[in-house]
């Protein structure tokens, strides 16, 4: 005779062992597998995205780190010498004068024979008043023509 205790008064669909004669068998060892694996699958899945996310930490540090040497590179173009009003969309050419920075809008190989002083490059100024390198600029445009395209095509919201 069966023992009251092993019963199981609730839903079928929530005993702890089969109901019917067909069902398989349940055993403790099979349960602690299956608790095992899923401990196993649910440590690897969180274990990935965190890689994931550490990925994307070290990538936003980088684009902070670039975003931060940018600005010191335009405060620093900013506060060169300039003799003459500058203009976005205009090239300009920077020159080492003595111990400081100086604007001209010559270019070293318009200078005839030699530049007076030391030419540390060529920059276009951008209306959000930063400064592109001249070997940059192309890159530069076609971000900026991909943007205007995409500001096209998405709607305004």
């Amino acid at each position: 005779m069966a023992d009251d205790s092993d019963k199981h008064d609730g839903p079928a669909h929530a005993s702890p062992y089969g109901l019917s004669r067909l069902a398989p068998a349940i055993r403790l060892v099979d349960v602690a597998k299956e608790i095992a694996e899923a401990d196993e699958m649910i440590g690897t899945v969180a274990s990935s995205k965190l890689e994931t996310i550490a990925k994307q930490i070290r990538a936003l540090q980088e684009e902070a780190k670039r975003v931060l040497e940018q600005t010191k590179r335009d405060l620093d173009l900013h506060r060169a010498e300039c003799r003459f009003t500058r203009r976005p969309g205009h090239v300009y050419h920077l020159y080492r004068k003595g111990d400081g920075l100086s604007w001209s809008m010559i270019a070293p190989h318009e200078w005839r024979g030699r530049a007076p002083h030391e030419f540390l490059g060529s920059y276009r100024l951008e209306a959000d008043r930063s400064w592109t390198p001249l070997e940059q600029l192309e890159e530069r445009d076609e971000v900026i023509s991909a943007e205007a395209i995409l500001g096209h095509l998405l709607p305004e919201g």
